[in-house]
């Protein structure tokens, strides 16, 4: 202590100082938080010798306990745990209970669940009518504890009593940070939509008071979108925080990050990625001493391995070994997790555990992994009934996760949670060799988002906003793509307004209304009844698989690698495409139109056999195809011209389809002609004599806004319009109109869904297809709303073909045929037309 300073002036600086650390601290800063409390330190003479003054021990007390919390955030634990044992030496009487809470927070953050609460219950009664910050504080970090723990209960209480006693007397900041943990609850119990709803709150918050701590709060999100199968938005979402992290030294947080980032790549099946990240994290968390957190990265590894097919029977001798620890720890999820992975690991070894028994209940993920795990020990064993009872059990939990959830985004993904479990039960009745099991499976693992209406999407004022914003900078992006421009601001700021309105509609709650499945008997009761048979496709471990249900009977044909026709898929839409509205050179026209034939050749060739049985005992087909297959135009296969031919997502999506039929009565259809289309107008026009009572919208009467009125309950619409797909963004996929995009996220403002919509519109029959052969796309959405048919193109196509097609497609309609017959008809002598009706048919 510097001689010529009054003791008074010196105390108000140091105090100073430690206020403006914890400010640092709040702002997720340890480093700048360190700096200003050895600075208070060096002014009372710590880093000389320890002050002799008694009156400071209070404050040199509380300096070391927040250089405690400073050090170990960056890493630096044990030097942490010796600055709290000063710490509490110094403490004046009364005081020491602030100690215990920061030991209890340092043991929190390493993981050491059972210590943090002891020395968190022993602050928080000492706090009791002294200061109400300090039991705030200890009230937010034991419900973190209770968090870890999974007393969910608990924590919500003292979340709530923390936010409480913080807006009570004034500190912003924890009561944010209480809100937060709020949120994880609602993430805790599996209410997703809920948890981002605050999430959001507290992102608003945490702008305006300790934006240092918005990492941590994207580290969470990024948590609630894995749970959900949003992988790759997870994953843009935790490289942003790691990011964050590293530049504040937030270590612990940044380890966290990459674990989680292991998470992602597991459950997006990137095991070699999933290892090796998360034996990363492991490092991270061995060096700070969190050994909970690194038990639990040994844990993801150990589970990637198993994935990889690495030494089973090592992999279950350590898990069993980890769960053993987990158990020390009283981490009872976790060692549940761990005796699953060892149960596993010791089937795929070959050998019968000793054991099954274990706990009940858990997160969503434990309980999803005990029905795999008691599934695959029950197949070894022979017991085909109940390892496919665990099965349904499973997917019955995914049922209700998906229940709750009110986004199209999330419905689709959340198909990916149970992936192995459905994959699991597909090779059994497999296995079993009854070919109607095999259909029922096939029903239960795809396409189960169409069975979930989504809701009508309020528009609140900020989405509101956002898509005004959006129109008019994709109106502005026309224009500059029309003169050669390109302004990539102009992109960057469009996904961000895509990304906010995703987000808002991340926290759609569901409705939990949803369709039954289609037994065989009223699939094939309609079939015949409509003289059709279905062809079901299937890519089971890499090989692709083919059932068809045609007369009453199932049957059940193993084709080729799954694979080499995709491949062809890929390279057919790459030659339609390369074709469509180009002046080519006859030597390249020639070299392209040959690929394409190859190509449908090559598909032709693969499914010959059930196509023949299908149409040797039927008029037509149900086509439901599986992954890049989606993208086929069928009708231009050899054999396939001129056969009415309908594709639905599943058995399911055609029965239900169907079944609703027409139910529209009163309101006139629709025809829109879209701007920069030469023969939009003539085509609406032409099509108005087929159709006299349609209400046409074209020029700037073709507006966004006019085009959804009318859409509303529509018994039939038309759009000659330019089309987009967006692979990236695909709720975002669009219908160019007078002033900006018609986009797949619009629909989602119907009250009611058309019941027949044509799109001659580019190539937006595509769909982004998701695990459990979920589809995303314009096409997609509108028959996920109900809209019972849909044509619509999967390349693009000559606008005179497309002109040509439609008409006559039309004319067939007002005829009295049906869809599918029409368009096969209206399509036979065109090569270059990649028409697919959708649907009902």
């Amino acid at each position: 202590m510097r001689d010529h300073e009054p003791v008074t002036e010196l105390r108000e600086r140091v105090e100073r100082l430690h206020r403006l650390s914890v400010e640092a601290t709040d702002d997720g800063r340890p480093a700048l938080a360190a700096r200003r409390l050895r600075q208070g330190l060096r002014l009372l003479g710590w880093d000389t010798a320890p002050s002799p003054e008694e009156h400071h021990d209070g404050l040199l007390a509380r300096l070391l306990t927040s250089l405690a919390h400073a050090e170990a955030e960056q890493g630096r634990t044990m030097l942490g745990m010796e600055l709290l044992d000063e710490a509490q030496r110094r403490a004046p009487d009364g005081e020491e209970a602030i100690v215990h809470a920061q030991r209890g927070l340092l043991h929190l953050r390493l993981g050491s669940n059972a210590e943090a609460l002891r020395e968190l219950d022993i602050a928080a009664p000492r706090l009791l009518g002294g200061d109400p910050v300090e039991l705030a504080r200890v009230l937010l970090n034991r419900s973190v504890i209770r968090l870890m723990t999974g007393s969910v209960r608990q924590a919500r209480d003292d979340a709530r009593r923390s936010a409480q006693l913080a807006q009570a007397h004034g500190h912003s900041v924890i009561a944010a940070k209480a809100l937060h943990n709020d949120g994880y609850c609602d993430l805790l119990l599996g209410d997703v939509p809920a948890a981002l709803g605050v999430f959001a709150r507290v992102e608003e918050l945490y702008r305006d008071l300790n934006p240092g701590f918005l990492p941590v709060l994207a580290l969470d999100r990024a948590r609630a979108l894995l749970a959900v199968g949003l992988t790759d938005e997870a994953g843009r979402t935790l490289d942003r925080a790691a990011d964050g992290f590293r530049r504040q030294r937030l270590m612990q947080d940044y380890a966290e990050a990459e674990l989680a980032r292991a998470q992602c790549a597991l459950d997006a099946g990137r095991h070699d990625e999933a290892r090796d990240r998360a034996r990363q994290a492991e490092t991270h968390f061995r060096r700070r001493g969190s050994t909970a957190w690194a038990l639990r990265a040994a844990l993801m590894r150990l589970r990637a391995e198993l994935a990889l097919g690495k030494a089973p029977g090592s992999v279950a001798r350590r898990a069993g070994d980890l769960a053993a620890r987990f158990a020390e720890l009283d981490m009872r999820d976790d060692a549940e997790m761990a005796r699953l992975v060892a149960i596993r690991a010791l089937v795929a070894a070959g050998t019968v555990p000793a054991t099954t028994a274990g706990a009940r209940g858990g997160p969503l993920g434990v309980r999803l992994m005990r029905q795999l795990a008691e599934a695959e020990l029950a197949g070894a064993q022979g017991r085909r009934g109940p390892a496919l009872r665990k099965v349904r059990s499973g997917l019955a939990l995914i049922d209700s996760h998906r229940g709750r959830l009110g986004s199209l985004d999330m419905l689709t993904g959340v198909a990916a949670l149970g992936a192995d479990l459905a994959a699991h039960g597909l090779r059994a009745a497999l296995d079993g060799g009854l070919p109607r099991q095999v259909f029922a499976w096939s029903e239960r693992r795809r396409a189960q988002a169409f069975r979930y209406r989504p809701p009508r999407a309020p528009q609140d004022p900020q989405t509101a906003e956002a898509l005004a914003e959006l129109r008019q900078l994709a109106q502005r992006m026309h224009a500059d793509e029309a003169a050669g421009r390109r302004r990539p601001a102009l992109r960057r700021r469009c996904l961000e307004l895509e990304q906010v309105i995703r987000e808002h509609g991340w926290q759609l709650p569901g409705v939990g209304e949803r369709l039954a499945p289609a037994p065989a008997p009223d699939v094939e009761a309609a079939l015949a009844e409509d003289d059709l048979a279905l062809v079901s496709l299937l890519n089971v471990d890499g090989a692709l698989l083919a059932l068809v249900l045609v007369r009453g009977r199932c049957h059940l044909h193993r084709l080729s690698a799954y694979e080499p026709v995709a491949e062809a898929a890929r390279r057919l839409a790459g030659d339609l495409n390369a074709q469509a509205g180009r002046a080519l050179r006859p030597a390249l026209k020639e070299v392209i139109e040959a690929s394409g034939r190859r190509q449908l050749g090559v598909i032709a060739g693969a499914l010959e056999a059930p196509l023949r049985q299908a149409l040797s005992r039927a008029r037509g087909i149900v086509l439901v195809p599986t992954m890049g297959l989606s993208a086929v135009p069928w009708g231009l296969l050899p054999g396939l011209t001129g056969t009415p031919l309908v594709v639905a997502p599943s058995a399911l999506v055609w029965l239900a389809a169907r079944r609703a039929g027409d139910p529209y009565d009163g309101g006139p259809p629709v025809l829109v002609a879209g701007p920069d289309l030469e023969h939009a107008e003539r085509e609406v026009e032409r099509l108005g004599v087929v159709h006299p009572k349609a209400l046409r919208l074209s020029g700037e009467q073709a507006t966004v806004s006019a085009t959804l009125a009318a859409l509303d309950g529509a018994p039939f619409a038309h759009f000659a319009v330019h089309g987009h797909h967006e692979r990236e963004n695909v709720l975002f996929s669009r219908l160019d109109l007078a002033d900006g995009p018609l986009m797949a996220h619009d629909l989602q403002s119907l009250h009611r869904a058309p019941g027949h919509v044509v799109l001659s519109a580019c190539d937006v029959g595509q769909a982004v297809v998701r695990p459990g052969d979920e589809l995303l796309g314009f096409t997609a959405a509108l028959l996920h709303l109900g809209t019972s048919t849909v044509v619509s193109s999967i390349t693009r196509v000559p606008d005179q073909v497309a002109e040509r097609v439609m008409l006559a497609y039309h004319q067939g309609v007002a005829d009295g045929a049906r869809p599918a017959d029409a368009l096969a008809t209206a399509s036979a002598a065109e090569p270059a037309a990649t028409f697919v009706c959708f649907g009902a048919g």
